[in-house]
């Protein structure tokens, strides 16, 4: 079934949704077998972080025209100015969390290469970046060093854990006009990714505004630049898929990319030439959304081709569409079908809680670290971080106020040594096996890391879910 996409997009089933829709509404009523389908109308918990009726953000920390405060349990980062100062505001106000995953995400490396030292991470790392380093913006590099130099981590560290994206290779959709109530635009994304790396322990809003370029908000965590996740100043919003390719690094990075169309893109146009302009890697899936006209468009890309999914229009390399109007969809197997049945079945009721509920497992895997939701239209965003080994998806959702975030002014520094903010001195960078070091100080890193993980947005912080 459905062998000429699988052919050309073996690991990604991609719909653009047209005319006819209700015609397929008996394929895709029935869920796959074994499907865990919540019942419609089932609930979704959500608590506000910003605007009338929510408690006031709780400012931790101040470092030039970036700080750091807790809003409704989760952490939201504002970093503001240069590319180098917002990368020092970065690594300042997180230096503990940043120390905290990369010391994981490396301790767990050295674990895989005392099962097997032919598997060593680290060499790839490096040879994907000075792949990509021709194509990485300079802005991009100097935020690098700035985050190093805020936070005290090794410069080589810090590019390490921003190259991750590129070797690891999730669901993704935009809704608008006559697909729900309002005929306002909603833009899904859940990312699935491997949850016992436990990003999601680091997870963070950041509110970037860099000079000279669009204000954005990146659903992100401690240490990273790029975005995978994502809404701007323009009501453009970017959500990304991975595929397969691995190795075929010579291009920008996907996550820097991403970032890139957040900072430049005012339009859907815009959004689209920017991903096909920019020398790309790998293969991987977007979905960007412009909520001013309201429409949307679905990218499958790799590194020499380039097709544009949109909306109603049929592609010989793709499923026969579903004719579903006015929608994008973008998901893997029997997810997409479930995903494409839910839709057909709330088609023209859908709001922010309905569109939350569209991404309940099991559309969203059991590994989904973070869903969210965008409506730039209503000056929303809702965001759900995995906790635990709990999927995003299934944890309640904490309702962001995207104009009060992006106008926040600087608030004054709280007190010294007021409750909550960061503070503790900053443990020493790991050395790695094959640069020096062997693993014997694991259980010692391990330490440090749980240390540095209670300052984090941890379980103990916040019930709020992650990609």
């Amino acid at each position: 079934m459905l062998t000429s996409a699988r052919a050309r997009f073996p690991r990604w089933i991609t719909l653009c949704l047209g005319a006819g829709a209700l015609a397929a509404a008996a394929w895709i009523a029935a869920p796959p077998a074994g499907a865990e389908d919540p019942a419609p109308g089932q609930p979704v918990e959500v608590r506000l972080a910003g605007g009338p009726g929510a408690e006031a953000p709780q400012v931790l920390a101040v470092e030039g025209k970036g700080w750091l405060e807790r809003r409704a349990g989760n952490l939201v980062l504002h970093l503001n100015g240069t590319p180098y100062e917002m990368g020092f505001q970065h690594g300042k106000l997180l230096r503990r969390q940043i120390a905290g995953l990369i010391r994981r995400v490396r301790m767990m490396a050295n674990a895989q290469i005392v099962v097997d030292p032919k598997q060593n991470p680290f060499p790839k790392l490096r040879e994907a970046y000075e792949r990509c380093l021709p194509f990485i913006p300079p802005d991009y590099l100097e935020e690098m060093r700035g985050l190093a130099d805020g936070s005290g981590l090794p410069l080589d560290h810090v590019r390490d854990a921003n190259m991750i994206p590129e070797l690891f290779h999730c669901s993704g959709f935009a809704l608008w006009g006559r697909a729900t109530k309002d005929g306002v635009l909603y833009h899904g994304r859940v990312l699935d990714y491997a949850m016992e790396i436990g990003y999601h322990k680091y997870s963070v809003l950041i509110v970037q505004k860099p000079a000279g370029k669009h204000g954005f908000i990146n659903v992100g965590y401690a240490g990273f630049l790029g975005s995978v996740t994502g809404t701007n100043d323009a009501q453009v919003s970017f959500g990304e898929m991975g595929g397969r390719g691995e190795g075929n690094w010579d291009g920008m990075p996907m996550a820097f990319l991403m970032r890139k169309g957040l900072e430049e893109a005012d339009t859907l146009d815009r959004g689209v030439a920017i991903f096909r302009d920019t020398k790309r890697t790998c293969q991987y899936y977007y979905v960007v959304s412009d909520a001013k006209i309201p429409d949307a468009r679905g990218l499958a890309c790799e590194p020499d081709k380039f097709l544009v999914l949109k909306p109603g229009e049929a592609h010989q390399e793709l499923p026969v569409p579903l004719g579903i109007l006015d929608t994008i969809l973008m998901s893997g197997g029997d997810r997409f079908r479930l995903l494409a049945g839910r839709v057909a079945a709330g088609y023209g009721s859908f709001d922010g809680r309905a569109g939350l509920a569209l991404m309940r497992r099991p559309v969203a895997m059991k590994s989904a670290i973070h869903t969210a939701l965008f409506a730039p239209k209503l000056n929303k965003l809702w965001v759900s971080n995995a906790v635990g080994l709990t999927p995003s998806s299934e944890l309640p959702y904490t309702e962001y106020d995207t104009q009060e975030l992006l106008g926040a002014p600087l608030p004054p520094a709280p007190p010294a040594g007021a409750s909550g903010a960061p503070s503790g001195p900053l443990p020493p960078p790991a050395a790695e096996k094959g640069e020096g070091a062997g693993v014997d100080g694991a259980a010692d890193e391990a330490a440090a890391d749980d240390e540095s993980a209670d300052a984090a947005p941890s379980e103990a912080m916040s019930a709020s879910p992650g990609r």
